[in-house]
């Protein structure tokens, strides 16, 4: 019988786990958790001894993790957010805080929110970092199994344990190149242009595209991107439309016009989405309030470059 037993397991060895898992490499590893590869190699044997599964195998120049380990990342990642809230306590400090947010997003409301979220957050709490992953059409699972702190998107999952608070909502316009046409100005010239717009994996097409088919307003798609940034490329120099929300004229649709919709569209809302789990966790309730706190400033500064650029 082995001499290693679960009594040496430890935070270190979970959070090694974790980013062994979630990174596929030991050099990848060994550079998100600040140490060499030659000691994410040792700790790995450690844990192989614990667990009594080789963790990961090697495929091709790489490795890739068994199926051992992707569950017992799951039960790592819950493992140590428990251990984060044993250790703070209600009234903590977040000056004192160490730790990483992982917080999914698409590249519209990463762009809009997390830059200003991660200059408040280093302000308030200087050993905080975020990372930030594709949130695509989110699921509950994302927030079940720990791969995200936080979701932000304008599609909560259905679930009787993910909680929701809506952000703010934004109007769509329709961008095009203004060296090459002019807005469309009735439906009908509207719908007779090309159009570019973003199609989620697996083939989720946005609220407006849904919208518009389910009342009988047929346009003529002739690229469909997995991103709001991958469509200038296909507007400019072109007279091709597309039809996305107004405040990303502040990033990804810089540099191109926009104007109002010929015909009535809804409002797109943007949510913030967390599990039931941290509802009262005193830093979960921090991170949240955060990011309300960026919000409005950020809505600000986009109208007021609109209005100067108008």
């Amino acid at each position: 019988m082995s001499s290693v037993d679960h009594s040496h397991l430890d935070g270190k060895l979970l959070q090694l786990l974790v980013a062994v898992v979630e990174e596929g490499s030991i050099t990848r590893a060994a550079h998100r958790l600040g140490v060499t590869q030659s000691a994410v190699s040792h700790l790995l044997g450690k844990l192989r001894a614990i667990v009594g599964d080789p963790l990961v195998v090697k495929s091709g120049r790489g490795i890739v993790p068994t199926v051992r380990a992707e569950a017992l990342a799951v039960q790592a990642r819950t493992l140590l957010e428990e251990m984060r809230r044993f250790a703070v306590s209600a009234d903590f400090d977040p000056a004192h805080l160490r730790t990483t947010f992982t917080i999914a997003a698409n590249d519209f409301q990463r762009d809009l929110l997390l830059p200003p979220l991660l200059l408040r957050l280093r302000e308030r709490a200087p050993g905080v970092s975020l990372r930030v992953i594709p949130s695509a059409v989110p699921t509950a699972e994302m927030l079940r199994d720990g791969h995200c702190d936080l979701i932000v998107s304008p599609r909560p999952p259905d679930a009787s344990d993910v909680l929701q608070k809506r952000l703010f909502g934004d109007d769509y316009r329709v961008f095009f190149d203004p060296s090459r046409r002019a807005p469309p100005l009735t439906l009908d010239e509207y719908v007779a242009a090309e159009h570019v717009t973003v199609v989620y994996e697996p083939r989720r097409a946005l609220d407006i595209d849904q919208t518009f088919a389910a009342h009988g307003i047929v346009r003529r798609f002739v690229a469909m991107v997995p991103s709001f940034s991958g469509i200038p490329a296909f507007l400019r120099g072109t007279t091709r439309l597309a039809t996305v929300p107004g405040l990303l004229r502040r990033t990804a649709m810089s540099g191109l016009s926009d104007c109002p919709l010929p015909v009535a569209s809804p409002i797109l809302p943007m949510y913030m989405i967390w599990h039931l789990r941290y509802r009262h966790d005193p830093v979960h309730c921090w991170l949240r309030a955060e990011l309300e706190a960026v919000v409005t400033p950020a809505l600000t500064e986009a109208a007021d470059a609109a209005r100067t650029e108008g």
